[in-house]
């Protein structure tokens, strides 16, 4: 049978689709960290063993960036937005108003 199965690296990413018999050597190399198997019996994905020098999983704030507002509850219980401050006093201001000016400029 030709049946195919779905490496993952140990972030979760689809890596490549495999045989059974790739499947035996590499766990037999000891790269398989977990191999999840249906109630059935059958192989229904393996997940790779994270290696040395291999970088950690990426965050989801390292792709969205900063938070500049989130909620806030007030007194009164009821929620509303809160701008965190980019600066003090008026340093931040004439950037500001620069990229403002390019943005109405643009349109």
């Amino acid at each position: 049978m030709n049946h195919r199965i779905p490496l993952y690296t140990a972030e979760g990413e689809l890596a490549d689709w495999i045989s059974e018999q790739r499947l035996a050597r590499l766990e037999a190399a000891g790269l398989i960290a977990r191999v999840v198997r249906h109630p059935k019996g059958h192989i229904n994905r393996a997940i790779l063993f994270r290696r040395p020098g291999e970088g950690g999983a990426v965050k989801l704030r390292q792709y969205m960036g900063t938070r500049y507002s989130f909620r806030e509850r007030l007194d009164n219980g009821r929620p509303c937005w809160k701008l965190r401050r980019l600066g003090r006093g008026n340093e931040l201001r004439s950037i500001f108003l620069t990229v403002i000016a390019e943005c109405m400029a643009s349109q």
